[in-house]
């Protein structure tokens, strides 16, 4: 037998009125064949690039990665680096968390000491909110550093917003995983469902937190209560989380491929690239199996000043070498960083083009962005963001380029761009003005 192909609504509303008035036709049904479903993950590192060794020479396809990109030179016809995008509202208040907060929102922060945080909704979260209820886990948050606490002293502004770049509302950052076993456990749970006794032990914790929080509502002050209301808000959604789990409802949802269980990783990492690593992995797993399709990864928080004396010609910390004044060896240091975390983003590359699905790859339906709020970590510039994308979106973005935009082109017309090749079409983000010239192919 051979199979017609699908007729697709598009093809019948080219004939306007003739297509209006056909009737509903058995052709106009979609294949059986399941959509491989798109994904979406950042992977932010602080402190910003030497610039002088991150761009490419050449433009368009006819490009040649600079030194610092040069291990992404296996998938380079999977990439695209961007160059001239900025984030206009970061370009105001201090050299780090203005610009790092909003990587994600475009949105400019609120100058707080925390009680009253102030940002945007970000650019994940909005996938996050289209495609939530099709997978056991709307987004995953991930990171290898704890959460700063308190106000830096010398700007003024709750550390808070440096060890955040996933935000579900204006005043709710969402936690951040940085427990590579709990991640991946968390992922197996949500994908199978609690284990024997752990369902009910999960409901009864749940219950716990949740009366506790309402307690503590009536002995608080207002702006307290309006922090707590976010809280319950987010834990009514995972309580509801937990009853489908139970219950072992997930709709239509099937595993892509199997987690498993006997491949959780260690919960301390002997190092920092172990642990950057491990982290890595667990994006892999979410979207090979479709427990999640929207991430984020933070490689450290603002002003991180992860030691990188592990790698050899590197004697100093991330945010000492960023400032470095035009020094030379600082530059070099600098540089290698910077190598060091473009290898990482090459590692999960490997993985997920390695994973087969469909007549592709997991990266051919993937949407991979690596990037910085800061182009020169010396002088805190906003202008000319260090940005790649890898993946092909599900063959809507045009891979295998060296994109050049007008200078200061909005960064959110790239997040606009995004969701439109994910699904999730919007007409706005931030301050965008449309999607990206030369970035989509036409769907």
């Amino acid at each position: 037998m051979t199979r017609k192909p699908a007729l697709s609504r598009r093809s019948l509303l080219r004939g306007a009125g003739v297509g209006l008035s056909l009737p509903w036709l058995e052709a106009m049904a979609s294949s059986t064949v399941p959509k491989i479903p798109v994904r979406m993950a950042m992977l932010y590192m602080p402190n910003g690039v030497n610039t002088s060794a991150w761009w490419p020479e050449g433009a368009g396809a006819g490009f040649q990665l600079s030194p610092t990109l040069a291990p992404l030179e296996f998938c380079k016809d999977q990439v695209v680096v961007l160059n001239n995008l900025w984030n206009a509202a970061s370009k105001g208040g201090d050299g780090h968390y203005v610009k790092e907060a909003a990587i994600l929102t475009c949105t400019t922060i609120r100058k707080t000491q925390g009680a009253d945080l102030g940002n945007g909704i970000s650019v994940d979260q909005v996938a996050a909110q289209r495609t939530g209820r099709q997978t056991p886990l709307a987004s995953i948050e991930l990171g290898v550093t704890p959460v700063a606490i308190g106000v830096d002293a010398v700007v003024g502004y709750t550390r808070v917003y440096g060890s955040h770049i996933a935000w579900s509302s204006p005043t709710t950052p969402l936690a951040r995983e940085i427990n590579p076993r709990s991640a991946y456990e968390r992922l197996y749970r949500a994908s199978y469902g609690p284990q024997g006794n752990a369902a009910r032990m999960d409901k009864l914790l749940l219950d716990r937190v949740l009366d506790d929080a309402k307690n503590l509502r009536s002995q608080v002050g207002s702006a307290d209560q309006v922090r707590l209301d976010e809280y319950l808000s987010v834990m009514r959604s995972l309580e509801e989380r937990v009853a489908r789990a139970s219950s072992g409802e997930k709709g239509e949802w099937k595993a892509r491929a199997p987690i498993d269980p006997n491949a959780t990783p260690t919960e301390r990492p002997g190092d920092h690239a172990e642990h950057v690593r491990l982290m890595l992995d667990i994006i892999a797993t979410a979207f090979q199996s479709d427990t999640s399709r929207v991430a984020t990864f933070m490689f450290g928080n603002a002003v991180s000043n992860v030691s990188f004396r592990f790698l050899e010609g590197v004697s100093a910390g991330h945010h000492d070498v960023s400032h470095h004044q035009n020094d030379v060896d600082k530059l070099r240091q600098y540089q290698l960083v910077n190598r060091w975390h473009i290898q990482q983003y090459a590692y999960l590359l490997g993985k997920l083009k390695a994973m087969k699905e469909g007549d592709g790859t997991v990266l051919d339906n993937s949407m991979i962005l690596f990037g910085s709020a800061l182009s020169d970590g010396n002088r805190h510039d906003p202008h000319k963001l260090p940005l790649v994308l890898a993946g092909g979106g599900g063959g809507r973005i045009a891979t295998g380029q060296h994109l050049i935009f007008p200078e200061d082109t909005p960064l959110a017309n790239l997040y606009v761009s995004m969701l439109d090749a994910f699904g999730a079409t919007v007409e706005r983000f931030g301050d965008s003005t449309g999607p990206l010239a030369g970035l989509l192919r036409q769907g």
